[in-house]
């Protein structure tokens, strides 16, 4: 993109571009600014007010404000998305390559777990997986079953950090390498167990937990403390005990 440019050429560029396979939505500037921050090659910004924008970036994540404005162009925001986020930015970058981030998840030894979401269904839950993953600076993310890690809700949920992690979607017998810890009720408590670096820590679905498949092949089952009478955690609270457990002091 150029600044000699019009609106209605960028969002005709726009346009081209989301129909595009391996291109992600970023939507709104936090998204953006971890994005860049994090390595991802962003391909155009689009913004009603790229000025406001720019200001954003100096006052927020001065960093990346070079970037920022190097990128973002004026464009109708409301004829290119369903809803504007209240930055009022958006932003199409590539996806990371999948077989290097396959094989990251795979390498052992690990600085850290990777979180294992079975069959999870809400897609903002998945995405403050992400980003606790990211802050904790966990290996990666894997889901099970038929929704999408990379979906726009959950990038979006995620505030574009699926680029400080690896994100990606495997079946039962591509799991990486590593002790399978299960959160489930039945499990030891987790307050007498040190979860490994190469652990895989495996969360179950918001409805019916971890499946029984998963179970079955768990080396432990864990679970976190909880008052008698409630029923469950939400998901991303239940990843962020369990990681900041991992993350503590260890014997």
């Amino acid at each position: 993109m150029t600044e000699e440019q019009s609106p209605e050429e960028i969002a005709r560029l726009w346009q081209e571009g989301v129909g595009q396979e391996g291109l992600v939505l970023l939507d709104g500037f936090h998204a953006l600014k971890h994005a860049l921050r994090f390595g991802a090659e962003v391909r155009m910004a689009v913004a009603e007010d790229p000025g406001a924008v720019r200001a954003l970036a100096g006052e927020l994540a001065p960093d990346v404000e070079a970037e920022v404005a190097r990128l973002v162009r004026k464009a109708p925001l409301k004829g290119l998305l369903a809803r504007v986020h209240p930055t009022g930015v958006a932003a199409l970058a590539v996806r990371p390559d999948r077989a290097a981030g396959l094989a990251a998840l795979g390498r052992l030894p690990r600085p850290a777990p990777v979180v294992v979401l079975d069959n999870p269904r809400n897609l903002g839950n998945v995405g403050a997986v992400v980003r606790l993953a990211a802050g904790f600076g966990a290996t990666g993310v894997v889901t099970r079953g038929d929704l999408d890690p990379w979906h726009p809700n959950v990038v979006r949920a995620g505030a574009g950090l699926h680029y400080a992690t690896t994100v990606d979607r495997v079946e039962l017998d591509t799991l990486p390498a590593g002790p399978l810890y299960a959160l489930d009720p039945e499990g030891e408590d987790i307050r007498s167990l040190t979860l490994p670096d190469d652990a895989l820590l495996a969360f179950g679905s918001e409805r019916h937990g971890i499946s029984p498949e998963l179970r079955a092949r768990a080396d432990h089952l864990v679970s976190l403390p909880m008052r008698p009478q409630v029923s469950s955690y939400n998901l991303a609270t239940s990843v962020a005990m369990t990681l900041f457990h991992w993350g503590g002091p260890k014997p």
